[in-house]
């Protein structure tokens, strides 16, 4: 089974207003931790999209326009990312989406591949957040309610002993954030295997 560790950069938070600004993932065997490959890049806007820019997201992520107007298209990284998940045989069958709020970078990927395309090419459509695997780890562990430090990534990276991710976000450091923190939080069967 393969995850794809994905996360998005955008320029505010309703998907209805605001655009994907740049996206990130790494695809990682679940079994073994092997990273197959990965992908990032920033999408371009035209200067009206940006000018909509929610002040607090670009605060967040540290975009500036110069940086926004060198990237691809969003066809062209609809190519990319179809191209890359074709010569990976990815599909529902094999693969997962693994995100820290999926139910946000799923709205927002679907502007770049619409979601009749995805379902087309079989894409996975089960989408895996880190917050409810380490919320069902936390209440199994017999961890006192009162304890619990809340849902972001930077609380669970916490509770695990790690550090929270560098600022500003960027797609890509988010990305290796989610998996140090799953690595962390669930590990890989048979990279722990070996290390014995």
């Amino acid at each position: 089974m393969l995850g794809i560790f994905l996360d998005t950069e955008t320029n505010g938070l309703n998907p209805f207003l605001y655009q994907v600004l740049e996206i990130a993932y790494q695809i990682i065997d679940l079994a073994s931790g092997e990273k197959k490959g990965e992908y990032q890049t920033v999408v371009f806007h035209t200067p009206e999209v940006w000018e909509k820019s929610n002040p607090s997201s670009l605060q967040i992520n540290g975009f500036t326009y110069e940086t926004i107007k060198k990237g691809k298209n969003s066809r062209e990284v609809e190519q990319d990312i179809t191209a890359h998940f074709t010569a990976l045989d990815i599909n529902r069958k094999n693969s997962v989406y693994i995100c820290q709020n999926p139910s946000f970078d799923r709205i927002f990927f679907a502007q770049i591949i619409e979601p009749k395309i995805q379902e087309e090419r079989l894409w996975p459509y089960h989408w895996l957040d880190l917050a409810s695997m380490y919320w069902a780890l936390f209440v199994k562990n017999n961890r006192k309610i009162a304890d619990f430090r809340g849902f972001s990534k930077d609380a669970i990276a916490k509770d695990l002993k790690l550090k929270p991710e560098s600022q500003p976000h960027r797609a890509m450091q988010g990305v290796r954030h989610l998996h140090l923190c799953y690595e962390a939080l669930i590990g890989f069967p048979e990279k722990e295997k070996k290390s014995f």
